[in-house]
């Protein structure tokens, strides 16, 4: 099986990559592996030695008959590739995640690509009560004020007209909640806090009083427990979209745990949103205000489908990813051979 993976130096790039290895090795599975990156890694590294790596960007006009090459005898192609930052344009965000993610598809198209297999998230969803679990079937049409939410409804949007016009080619997406790993903590650092906050964090965090909204109640899932998810959906050939997260679902509680705060104190999310839209606006952190409408917002999601169809469990719970990725904050963990994992 020949499998082309766009964003496969990141978090849950560079899982998969790993992942797929071990299948490769252990398992018995022949795979060709082929990256799409902005920038190579280390090719002598693992997980990234092995793989047949291609520099491109996927959003940019000027790669689109190089990432028709790429695809061409491609069985398989897993689309991860997805802009954070800069969130203060929007122009160049979209660029990549929604024209990026068509791109993706037309080219899978043209190279007559079997099996496209993208990453969703739980942001994709329109806003839900927090005390009921939804299915797959609940609406995709994302937060208003987050760009990341309303991106991935776009996405949505694009691979159910894929979908509709290709129903020859099978179309499956991952919707996971909040991925961590330990060394993805640098990269997760820089993503929301910048270049200078995550090195005010303490190797081991202690506070004496947690200030949160009762509202902030989400869910998590280790990057191997994710990467694990693609490849049965890989090696299934399944399609449909599958909701991705561990137990248990995190709340306030959970937070001022892994922190060690003596205590949370409740406050309102409006007042968090205002704290963190000040403070983006005048450029102090890299956050903007739509990330905590999301978080507000976001559904509780049921993940049996996963289970049942894909025989998906995930080996580390939500509140170990949690404390790994603190751990990473603080140490500025991460892996040297990637660009985007770099360690602070």
């Amino acid at each position: 099986m020949r499998i082309v993976i766009t964003g496969a130096t990141g978090n849950a790039g560079t899982a998969l990559l790993k992942r797929l290895q071990k299948a490769r090795s252990e398992e018995g599975a022949d795979l060709q592996l082929v990256g799409i990156a902005r920038r190579k890694p280390d090719l002598d590294a693992a997980p990234y030695q092995g793989v047949e790596w291609h520099s491109l960007d996927i959003g940019h006009h000027r790669d689109r008959e190089a990432l028709d090459k790429v695809m061409a005898g491609a069985d398989a192609v897993v689309h991860l590739a997805w802009a954070i930052q800069p969130n203060h344009n929007r122009k160049l965000l979209r660029r990549t995640n929604v024209a990026g993610t068509a791109h993706v598809l037309g080219a899978a198209r043209r190279a007559g690509v079997g099996h496209v297999v993208c990453a969703s998230s739980v942001g994709a969803y329109s806003a839900a009560p927090k005390d009921q679990r939804t299915k797959e079937n609940w609406p995709a049409g994302g937060i208003k004020g987050s760009h990341y939410s309303v991106d991935k409804a776009a996405q949505e949007r694009l691979l159910n007209n894929f979908a509709k016009a290709n129903p020859e080619v099978v179309v499956a997406r991952l919707r996971p909640g909040l991925i961590f790993t330990s060394e993805a903590g640098s990269e997760i650092g820089r993503y929301f806090l910048g270049r200078v906050l995550p090195r005010l964090i303490p190797r081991r965090p202690w506070l004496p009083v947690l200030p949160v909204p009762k509202d902030l109640i989400f869910q998590a899932v280790h990057a191997d427990d994710v990467a694990d998810a693609y490849w049965r959906v890989l090696r299934e050939r399944a399609e449909g979209a599958f909701n991705i997260a561990a137990e248990p679902v995190l709340d306030p509680n959970a937070l001022a745990w892994i922190l060690h705060a003596r205590r949370h104190l409740p406050i309102p999310v409006s007042l968090l949103r205002a704290v963190v839209s000040a403070t983006w606006r005048l450029r102090m952190q890299v956050t903007d205000p739509g990330w905590v409408d999301m978080a507000a917002g976001a559904p509780i999601m049921d993940t049996s489908r996963a289970r049942t169809i894909l025989g998906w469990m995930p080996h580390k719970s939500s509140l170990e990813a949690l404390t790994e990725i603190v751990d990473g904050l603080g140490e500025g963990k991460g892996r040297k051979a990637s660009p985007p994992l770099t360690p602070r």
